[in-house]
């Protein structure tokens, strides 16, 4: 049942943009893989084997640790509705973080957000979709507020002191390549 592409076609971009979420999948070659789901309005596609995504803080680093090691990452997103289907893109990605060069070019992309820390430009080159249809049906309700509040309360310094202590190291204890 699964179809396999070497790019984005127009109808996967329409099914990429009607989803609220989706997973980001990486793997260093030892140690743990990291999957994460991501939200909000924080992934594009801008090319037929190019997307990017900005990544806002969290309590772990997994995905930055990663490509460090190995370049290589999954995105899925899957249909919780009426449409079962279920879409991947795999490929490679590198990390552009917070006030690096390039940062400015790609972050213009996506609407201001306090606490945007990285964003990832990943080439795809396979675009997989299967059928998802023992995905369950879920109601989407709305984003939380709860991430852009906390980043609110401890403002642009906090928040990178929060970098600082809690987004060097991954759970593997590998660092992620936050600037000092």
């Amino acid at each position: 049942m699964a179809k396999q592409f070497s790019c984005f076609e127009p109808a996967h971009q329409a099914f990429i943009q009607e989803q609220p979420i989706y997973f980001v999948g990486t793997a260093a070659p030892e140690g743990r893989v990291n999957v994460s789901p991501k939200g909000r309005d924080s992934l594009r596609v801008i090319g037929p084997n190019r997307l990017v995504w900005r990544n806002l803080t969290g309590s772990g680093n997994e995905t930055a640790a990663h490509l460090l090691q190995a370049d290589r990452m999954t995105v899925m997103w899957c249909s919780f509705t009426t449409r079962p289907l279920i879409l991947r893109a795999y490929g490679t990605a590198t990390v552009i973080h917070h006030g690096e060069p390039g940062w400015d070019e790609l972050d213009r992309h996506f609407p201001s957000e306090l606490g945007a820390r990285q964003i990832f430009d990943m080439t795809v080159d396979l675009v997989q979709t299967s059928c998802g249809y023992a995905v369950p049906f879920m109601d989407y309700r709305s984003e939380r507020d709860t991430l852009v509040k906390w980043a609110e309360d401890r403002g642009e310094d906090g928040v990178e002191r929060y970098w600082q202590e809690k987004n060097r190291r991954s759970i593997d204890g590998f660092p992620t390549g936050m600037p000092e």
